[in-house]
């Protein structure tokens, strides 16, 4: 006998642009009308909206958040013959940009209940880096699920020994620790646009912000071939730009995103709520900051029955990540790890489950989806 159809799926991006269809097509219009597609006003216009919005000096466009992450390393002049930790529970987007960059990455474990990067195993490997590694020259925490790391220890660690630190804010648009959005705490950060993410295009992007003018304006000569002059290139860069059809619909999507955000939270919370009573645990939150839940992520030690319970219900799950980076067939047995081998990360994978949550999820959905939490 076949499973009902899915009718509260894990991710919809389609229904993110039928919500704003009308804006979203008049941008589209506009766009097509002006014959300007790269790095035009539409991307000029988008960045100095983003940089408001976050608080930062320069927000440079690109071509998605891998390169994004490529981009702010190359920036900070990190290159082959250096190490960039990160952590080994993230999309592998993170540890393929440090390579994509010729460095060498190190991967430390996260904090079991909050999944951020460990500060604690940070400082250890700062202060004793495993023999053989290249110097420590980066340090690249990301801000998962939507929840900011611990951010005060780790930019601690990283002082004290002279690393700059790149915030991964892939999936955290609008996180907060205390009044202060994230991505505007260290040198400089990454964003990416990819059509799940809070803020999403309909295809791909990517942004870099940094409160450093300089190492703004160096992040975009380096996404168009290095040049500050037209055709001349100071410095060896790549071919990265955001193009203005994606950077128009991103416009007309950032006005609406602290407000889907807000109703990120409230579906978060309804959640919470189904939850009580039943052998399963919220996701927990860190005291001071404003989670986004780019991703609402159960821990269950067997997270099967519950995965087929929810789609006899008609509801879709993801699973995020199936596999830590380190031990994943292009990664293992060649990345270094930290002292912990990243148990915790290993363990986090065969346990986490992520429910339906974004904001065109109907009032319907969100109980269809507390009923099945209830009754399981």
């Amino acid at each position: 006998m076949s499973s009902p159809p899915i009718t509260v799926p894990q991710a919809n991006p389609g229904a993110a642009y039928r919500t704003l269809k009308t804006g979203i097509d008049v941008a589209v219009a506009r766009v097509l009308q002006s014959g300007w597609y790269v790095l035009g006003q539409e991307v000029r216009s988008f960045e100095a909206e983003f940089a408001a919005w976050l608080g930062c000096t320069a927000a440079i466009g690109c071509g998605n958040g891998t390169d994004a992450l490529a981009l702010a390393l190359r920036a900070l002049g990190v290159g082959p013959g250096m190490s960039v930790v990160t952590v080994s529970h993230t999309a592998v987007a993170t540890v393929a940009a440090i390579e994509m960059v010729g460095a060498t990455p190190l991967l430390v474990d996260i904090e079991p209940e909050y999944y951020g990067m460990d500060p604690v195993e940070l400082a250890a490997v700062l202060d004793h880096p495993p023999a053989g590694s290249p110097p420590i020259r980066a340090v690249i925490p990301v801000h998962l699920y939507g929840q900011p790391v611990a951010l005060d220890p780790i930019i601690a660690a990283c002082r004290r020994h002279g690393v700059p630190i790149v915030e991964d804010c892939a999936q955290a648009h609008g996180a907060t620790i205390g009044e202060r959005k994230v991505g505007t705490f260290t040198e400089i950060a990454t964003f990416s646009f990819y059509p799940t993410k809070n803020l999403g295009a309909l295809g791909d992007g990517g942004m870099v912000s940094t409160q450093d003018a300089e190492l703004g304006a160096s992040v975009a000569a380096l996404r168009q071939y290095g040049w500050r002059n037209h055709y001349i290139s100071d410095a060896l860069g790549v071919n990265s730009r955001l193009d203005d059809l994606q950077a128009a619909i991103l416009r007309v999507k950032l006005q609406h995103l602290d407000a889907q955000n807000a109703r990120r939270r409230a579906i978060a919370a309804a959640y919470d709520v189904a939850l009580r009573g039943t052998s399963l645990a919220p996701p927990a939150r860190r005291n001071g900051v404003g989670h986004v839940f780019h991703l609402y992520v159960l821990r269950v030690q067997d997270r099967t029955p519950l995965q087929a319970h929810l789609r006899t219900a008609g509801i879709g799950t993801g699973i995020h990540y199936p596999s830590p980076v380190h031990l994943q067939p292009a990664y293992r047995e060649r990345i270094a790890t930290g002292p912990s081998g990243c148990r915790a990360s290993e363990i986090a994978a065969g346990q986490v489950l992520s429910l339906p949550i974004y904001p065109e999820l109907s009032d319907q959905q969100v109980a269809q989806v507390c009923d099945a939490l209830r009754n399981f």
